[in-house]
Protein backbone atom coordinates (compact mmCIF):
# COMPACT_ATOMS: atom_id res chain seq x y z
CA UNK A 1 0.00 0.00 0.00
CA UNK A 2 1.19 3.86 -0.93
CA UNK A 3 1.45 5.92 2.29
CA UNK A 4 2.36 9.72 1.93
CA UNK A 5 4.04 11.01 4.72
CA UNK A 6 5.10 14.40 5.70
CA UNK A 7 8.10 14.34 8.64
CA UNK A 8 7.86 17.67 10.65
CA UNK A 9 10.22 18.82 13.30
CA UNK A 10 9.31 21.49 15.39
CA UNK A 11 11.90 23.62 16.73
CA UNK A 12 11.94 27.56 17.22
CA UNK A 13 16.01 27.28 17.49
CA UNK A 14 16.72 24.59 14.33
CA UNK A 15 14.19 27.01 12.69
CA UNK A 16 16.04 30.01 13.16
CA UNK A 17 19.78 27.97 11.96
CA UNK A 18 20.34 28.17 15.84
CA UNK A 19 21.33 24.19 15.22
CA UNK A 20 20.76 21.34 12.63
CA UNK A 21 18.23 19.69 12.92
CA UNK A 22 19.00 16.28 14.36
CA UNK A 23 15.44 14.64 14.82
CA UNK A 24 13.81 15.08 11.38
CA UNK A 25 16.15 13.43 9.52
CA UNK A 26 16.04 9.60 11.84
CA UNK A 27 11.87 10.34 11.87
CA UNK A 28 11.82 10.88 7.46
CA UNK A 29 13.89 7.49 7.32
CA UNK A 30 12.45 5.36 10.01
CA UNK A 31 8.70 6.78 8.17
CA UNK A 32 10.45 5.52 5.25
CA UNK A 33 11.32 2.10 5.85
CA UNK A 34 7.73 1.80 7.16
CA UNK A 35 6.57 1.78 3.68
CA UNK A 36 6.14 5.64 3.28
CA UNK A 37 6.99 8.03 0.49
CA UNK A 38 8.26 10.96 2.81
CA UNK A 39 8.18 14.65 2.33
CA UNK A 40 10.57 16.70 4.82
CA UNK A 41 11.49 17.06 7.44
CA UNK A 42 10.08 20.41 7.36
CA UNK A 43 11.35 22.33 10.32
CA UNK A 44 9.06 25.15 11.49
CA UNK A 45 9.24 27.01 14.87
CA UNK A 46 7.00 26.15 18.10
CA UNK A 47 3.30 28.05 17.98
CA UNK A 48 1.08 28.85 15.50
CA UNK A 49 3.95 27.81 12.20
CA UNK A 50 3.01 24.51 13.37
CA UNK A 51 -0.99 25.24 13.18
CA UNK A 52 -0.42 26.00 9.47
CA UNK A 53 1.47 23.26 8.60
CA UNK A 54 -0.69 20.63 9.87
CA UNK A 55 -4.19 22.58 8.01
CA UNK A 56 -1.88 22.74 5.11
CA UNK A 57 -0.69 18.68 5.12
CA UNK A 58 -4.20 18.13 5.87
CA UNK A 59 -4.80 20.02 2.56
CA UNK A 60 -2.19 18.73 0.48
CA UNK A 61 -3.47 14.69 1.18
CA UNK A 62 -1.15 13.43 3.34
CA UNK A 63 -2.09 9.40 4.80
CA UNK A 64 0.14 10.53 7.79
CA UNK A 65 1.98 13.82 9.84
CA UNK A 66 3.99 12.76 12.51
CA UNK A 67 5.71 15.66 13.92
CA UNK A 68 9.02 16.08 16.21
CA UNK A 69 9.36 18.09 19.56
CA UNK A 70 7.06 20.67 20.99
CA UNK A 71 5.57 18.40 23.55
CA UNK A 72 7.13 19.04 26.69
CA UNK A 73 6.38 21.44 29.39
CA UNK A 74 8.18 24.41 28.01
CA UNK A 75 6.13 27.95 27.95
CA UNK A 76 7.19 27.50 23.78
CA UNK A 77 6.28 23.36 23.61
CA UNK A 78 2.66 24.00 22.06
CA UNK A 79 2.56 21.23 19.65
CA UNK A 80 -0.17 18.92 21.41
CA UNK A 81 -2.42 22.46 21.44
CA UNK A 82 -1.88 23.43 17.85
CA UNK A 83 -2.52 19.32 16.71
CA UNK A 84 -5.72 19.68 18.95
CA UNK A 85 -7.19 22.64 16.40
CA UNK A 86 -6.47 20.58 13.80
CA UNK A 87 -7.91 16.86 14.48
CA UNK A 88 -11.64 15.82 13.95
CA UNK A 89 -11.05 12.97 16.25
CA UNK A 90 -8.06 11.68 19.08
CA UNK A 91 -6.48 8.37 18.77
CA UNK A 92 -5.12 8.16 22.40
CA UNK A 93 -4.23 4.78 22.08
CA UNK A 94 -1.34 6.15 19.89
CA UNK A 95 0.12 8.55 22.42
CA UNK A 96 -0.39 6.53 25.45
CA UNK A 97 1.75 2.99 24.00
CA UNK A 98 4.28 6.24 22.93
CA UNK A 99 4.89 7.35 26.31
CA UNK A 100 4.35 3.83 27.78
CA UNK A 101 7.37 2.35 25.74
CA UNK A 102 9.97 5.69 26.82
CA UNK A 103 13.47 3.99 27.10
CA UNK A 104 13.87 7.17 29.54
CA UNK A 105 11.78 7.97 32.58
CA UNK A 106 10.72 11.56 31.32
CA UNK A 107 9.01 9.98 28.39
CA UNK A 108 5.95 10.27 30.15
CA UNK A 109 6.40 14.44 30.57
CA UNK A 110 5.62 14.08 26.85
CA UNK A 111 2.14 15.72 26.05
CA UNK A 112 2.26 14.32 22.43
CA UNK A 113 -1.31 13.10 21.04
CA UNK A 114 -2.50 11.44 17.85
CA UNK A 115 -5.61 11.63 15.80
CA UNK A 116 -7.32 11.87 12.60
CA UNK A 117 -8.16 15.74 10.79
CA UNK A 118 -9.96 14.39 7.73
CA UNK A 119 -8.20 11.80 5.96
CA UNK A 120 -4.96 12.09 7.47
CA UNK A 121 -3.29 10.67 10.78
CA UNK A 122 -1.38 12.99 12.62
CA UNK A 123 0.87 11.72 15.25
CA UNK A 124 3.32 14.02 17.73
CA UNK A 125 6.59 12.60 19.18
CA UNK A 126 8.90 13.81 21.37
CA UNK A 127 12.07 16.06 19.76
CA UNK A 128 14.85 13.86 20.56
CA UNK A 129 16.40 11.32 18.06
CA UNK A 130 15.62 8.52 21.03
CA UNK A 131 11.78 9.91 21.52
CA UNK A 132 11.22 9.76 17.85
CA UNK A 133 12.92 5.81 17.84
CA UNK A 134 10.97 4.78 20.43
CA UNK A 135 7.54 6.76 18.70
CA UNK A 136 8.09 5.12 15.70
CA UNK A 137 8.58 1.80 17.04
CA UNK A 138 5.33 1.85 18.65
CA UNK A 139 3.42 4.08 15.27
CA UNK A 140 5.45 1.61 12.79
CA UNK A 141 4.06 -2.03 13.41
CA UNK A 142 0.45 -0.23 13.01
CA UNK A 143 0.71 2.27 10.19
CA UNK A 144 -0.11 0.50 7.32
CA UNK A 145 -3.23 -0.96 9.40
CA UNK A 146 -3.98 2.40 10.66
CA UNK A 147 -4.35 4.26 6.97
CA UNK A 148 -6.12 1.27 6.12
CA UNK A 149 -8.89 1.76 8.14
CA UNK A 150 -8.86 5.73 7.08
CA UNK A 151 -9.28 4.86 3.88
CA UNK A 152 -12.44 2.59 4.47
CA UNK A 153 -10.63 -1.06 4.90
CA UNK A 154 -12.10 -3.74 6.88
CA UNK A 155 -10.38 -5.30 10.16
CA UNK A 156 -8.55 -8.76 8.76
CA UNK A 157 -10.41 -11.59 10.22
CA UNK A 158 -8.97 -13.95 12.48
CA UNK A 159 -10.27 -17.51 12.55
CA UNK A 160 -12.46 -18.76 15.01
CA UNK A 161 -10.53 -20.58 18.10
CA UNK A 162 -7.41 -18.78 16.90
Amino acid sequence: MSMRALAVTVSTRAASGAYEDRSGPVLAELLREWGCQVDGPRVVPDGEAVLELLREAVADGYDVVVTSGGTGLTPTDRTPEMTRQVVDREVPGIAEAIRGIGTVKTAILSRGLAGLAGDTLIVNLPGSTGGVRDGMSVLGPVLEHAVSQIRGGDHPRVPDGV
